[in-house]
């Protein structure tokens, strides 16, 4: 091995570990505002449907705005980079805004106004973080990389909960404080360590916009990028959206329907219930790293259908063996499926982008797919269950996720006609 190769490898699991760290500063906040905000809410309304309503403002929100700042920081120019400026100034007024939630808590007025400040400007850096994956790692390690991000993201939930169960009851603003003083100390790390002016898609979009006769624009706008794909000849790109969305629908019904199944289908106590997916949790950290060194040898595409019918086959066997411990089993095979989509789909969205200058608009084209998906998904398959009955949800889900793989293959079919990086 080279001394090159070995420095290009230190670099990689360098900024690797830099933007897992952003990532689990910005999730630390996101999971526990998703756990303790609604008790804050019941407190002033009696609706669960209200509380429902406030509580997905973010995601709301999230759809309109990620796109755009994903593109304004492709379009951003400065001897800092194009990404890093919105981290070191989103980050901090975000964490400011987290700890002052629950100092709003008397207030029903003041605590959605401080919620919505926090949501809005906490979506304006969500995707930023994730871009700089593809703008430090070649194409070919951008799967390991992202596996490590998804991982970081994942070991959240698991810090929310233990914030939760040791410091909310008694110190309730404490426990807002920690996940605001991870976020600070994170983005202080990150000023002290990145320069993204310095990394080789930024060199190269620079270098582009300088060479392309014509071009007074540091990157196309998201409408025009949009646009873009919609015409295509090669759908990939647009298939692979719908993918994500489909898929994400899938992915969210089985996540957020899996209480109300365990009670209805399984006879189960809510609590009990509400523990069925604990053990997928941690299956989605295991599986997470082998899902990109797969993906890396045998193709992201590949590996993406059959996780993603290892998830499918997994809600199918959740139904044969109708059981608690059964619906456990089928749910940790079908995070280890799942994973092999999440892991590797923005990856592949990436590696089929033009050009360096739009992988920020890319990643905030993800989000809103997969964040479409999980609006929409619960609402689906909830519908299909009024039909069909709780005893077959899970077949429900099957059913969806089986359509996203059919995009996944078409997507595949189109690839070796054409060719060439991204199933490799």
């Amino acid at each position: 091995m080279t001394t090159t190769s070995v420095g290009q490898r230190t670099r990689t699991r360098r900024i690797t570990f830099l933007v897992a760290l952003a990532v689990f500063a910005q999730e630390s906040t996101w999971n526990f505002y998703e756990a303790q905000v609604p008790p804050l809410l019941r407190e002033h309304l009696t609706s669960a449907a209200v509380v429902g309503l406030l509580m997905g403002m973010d995601n709301l929100l999230g759809i309109f705005i990620q796109p755009w700042i994903g593109n304004r920081s492709d379009r951003t120019r400065t001897s800092w980079g194009r990404r890093m400026p919105y981290l070191v100034v989103g980050m901090p007024i975000a964490a400011t805004l987290f700890i002052v939630i629950p100092h709003t808590a008397a207030s029903l007025p003041l605590l959605i106004a401080v919620m919505f400040a926090y949501a809005l400007v906490a979506n304006t850096f969500k995707p930023i973080a994730e871009a700089l994956v593809p703008d430090f790692i070649a194409p070919e390690r951008r799967s390991r990389a992202n596996a490590v991000v998804k991982i970081a993201s994942s070991i959240t939930a698991i810090v929310a909960a233990l914030i939760s169960i040791f410091l909310v009851d008694n110190h309730l603003s404490l426990a807002f404080a920690i996940p605001a003083i991870i976020m600070l100390i994170s983005v202080a790390v990150l000023a002290a360590t990145v320069r993204d002016s310095r990394s080789p898609a930024y060199r190269a979009a620079v270098a582009e916009t300088h060479e392309t006769p014509g071009t007074d624009r540091p990157a196309p706008r998201v409408r025009d990028t949009f646009v873009e794909i919609v015409k295509d000849s090669d759908r990939s790109r647009l298939l692979l959206l719908v993918a994500i969305l489909v898929f994400g629908s899938a992915w969210a019904a089985s996540r957020s329907l899996i209480t109300p199944y365990g009670m209805e289908a399984l006879d189960m106590s809510r609590g009990a219930a509400g523990g069925l997916t604990l053990p997928s949790g941690i299956a989605f950290i295991l599986a997470a790293y082998p899902a990109a060194v797969l993906a890396e040898r045998y193709g992201r595409l590949r590996v993406m259908a059959a996780g993603m019918s290892v998830f499918a086959g997994a809600m199918v066997l959740g139904t044969v063996i109708q059981t608690p411990t059964g619906a456990v089993v089928a749910l940790c095979l079908a995070a280890a499926g799942a994973t092999c989509f999440l892991v590797n789909a923005v990856v592949v969205l990436w590696n089929l982008a033009p050009s360096a200058r739009v992988f920020g608009t890319y990643a905030g084209m993800y989000t809103v797919g997969w964040a479409g998906g999980g609006f929409l998904g619960p609402a689906l398959v909830g519908g299909m269950v009024d039909i069909n009955g709780w005893s077959l949800m899970l077949v429900d889900i099957a059913i969806v996720a089986s359509l996203s793989i059919v995009v996944v293959v078409r997507i595949s079919t189109l690839q070796r006609r054409t060719t060439p990086t991204l199933t490799k």
